[in-house]
């Protein structure tokens, strides 16, 4: 049985794959939609839910990672909509 081809690979390296993701992140919290490839935008889901949920909770340590993924400007405003909300 091979239950370990849960991760959509793309056709890149493990780096390129994780900047990809971040990449596509970034540009769907500051633009507010993002054209791509729906097998993508599926592999993404999840990620920007776990990132949205970080930002609803106000720590220190989670803005920090938050910046450390998807970088200060795109925190910031993540945070923002959701204290608007």
């Amino acid at each position: 049985m091979k239950h370990c081809g849960k991760i959509k690979k793309f056709g890149r390296v493990k780096k390129q794959r994780n900047v990809l993701m971040e990449n596509l992140a970034r540009s769907l919290i500051l633009g507010g939609k993002i054209k791509s490839t729906e097998i993508k935008i599926k592999a993404l889901r999840p990620k920007v839910e776990k990132m949205i949920t970080m930002a609803k909770k106000e720590n220190l340590s989670n803005k920090r990672i938050l910046a450390a993924n998807i970088g200060k400007i795109a925190m910031r405003k993540l945070a923002y909509d959701i204290r608007s909300e």
